[in-house]
């Protein structure tokens, strides 16, 4: 297993230096990829252009650049070229958003997410590896039929013929999509003890594509807190938790409640939602239970992180990326720093 960083995207309480110092100090400490996120914000590929022309061996990851904001076309322009300016360190993470951001902010359609999420791929994939880009799909077609447009190749040639391509999934299906047509899967509140459901449908369709699952990159995104009391360090990842179970989506639908309902917390989860809808974000972050936050982030001192590295590596893991639940840059910096001692500590590191 190795470990990634998961910088997100640009906050009131963050800048662009303090992403760039984490990312040159996991460069430094050989994490073997820096992911950048968005939403409605500051966008992922301009964050990780800058990010690659500032680092030297780490990998460079969209987490995720969104499907709804762009062409498959534009995409795949986008991925090339930070292939080529970072030396072939991009890999491609997508995903589809949710309803709200999709509709509301990108005015797309969130209707059939899976397959404008397989016709997404094979589009961009045939850009990639320079193929003429002819496509007759039931939401995209290549060039369209009715008009002057002709079929075109990417017009220049970039280091590589296939980017490493991962889908942002968190419901079976999608996960099985992921398994099926991706090289890696980025998921949210990983809990190693309910890993076995979900790599499951990722393995069943790596077994529809003809393969399984050796060479498939299972990457979480974890919260991680250095400190002596466990529950302490949890009160940092709760305002996280509640955001994402009770705010990120509506009530008909989001993506991370079923999650938690899934994993056995759905009372907990609909009170949890019920009150942040209710804008009791307060009320609602305390809501979380604390197994929960626990089972799904590295918590409490460096020996105890590293035995949940283990647990995640005999999960399935093969990248753990941290995301740094820490006041400023300094101790954001001790913090990757501590994740390297873990991991080595562990014995589960490659």
């Amino acid at each position: 297993m190795r470990l990634g960083l998961s910088l997100g995207y640009q906050t009131a309480w963050s800048t662009p230096a303090d992403h760039l110092a984490l990312a040159q100090e996991a460069d430094r400490l050989g994490y073997a990829v820096v992911w950048a996120a968005e939403a409605y914000g500051s966008d992922s590929p301009s964050m990780l252009a800058w990010l690659a022309g500032q680092t030297e061996r780490i990998d460079v990851g969209s987490a995720v650049m969104q499907i709804p904001g762009r062409t498959p076309a534009m995409t795949a322009m986008t991925a090339t070229t930070i292939d080529a300016l970072s030396g072939g360190r991009f890999r491609l993470g997508l995903g589809v958003s949710g309803p709200q951001v999709s509709e509301g902010w990108h005015g797309v359609r969130f209707a059939r997410p899976l397959q404008r999420t397989r016709e997404y791929v094979d589009i961009v994939k045939l850009a990639v590896a320079r193929k003429q880009v002819e496509y007759a799909g039931e939401h995209y077609t290549l060039p369209l039929p009715d008009g002057p447009g002709k079929a075109l190749r990417l017009g220049f040639h970039p280091p590589r013929e296939h980017i490493p391509i991962y889908l942002a999934a968190v419901g079976p299906k999608n996960l099985e999509l992921a398994g099926e047509i991706a090289d890696g899967w980025l998921a949210i509140f990983y809990a190693p003890d309910f890993a076995a459901e979900q790599l499951a449908a990722v393995a069943a369709g790596r077994a529809r594509a003809g393969r399984d699952l050796a060479g498939f990159d299972v990457v979480p995104s974890v919260p991680v807190v250095v400190g002596d009391d466990v529950a302490n360090c949890a009160e940092l990842v709760r305002w996280y938790a509640a955001l994402y179970v009770g705010g990120m989506g509506s009530r008909e639908k989001n993506f991370y409640t079923e999650l938690a309902t899934r994993m056995g917390y759905g009372d907990a989860a609909r009170e949890v939602q019920d009150l942040y809808l209710s804008k009791q974000h307060r009320d609602a972050a305390a809501a979380v239970p604390l197994e929960f936050i626990d089972r799904t982030s590295l918590l409490g001192p460096v020996e105890r992180i590293a035995e949940r590295m283990r647990t995640y590596a005999e999960s399935g893991v093969t990248t753990l990326s941290v995301t740094l639940f820490a006041a400023d840059r300094e101790s954001g910096v001790e913090t990757l720093r501590n994740c390297a001692q873990a991991l080595e500590l562990s014995g589960v590191g490659e």
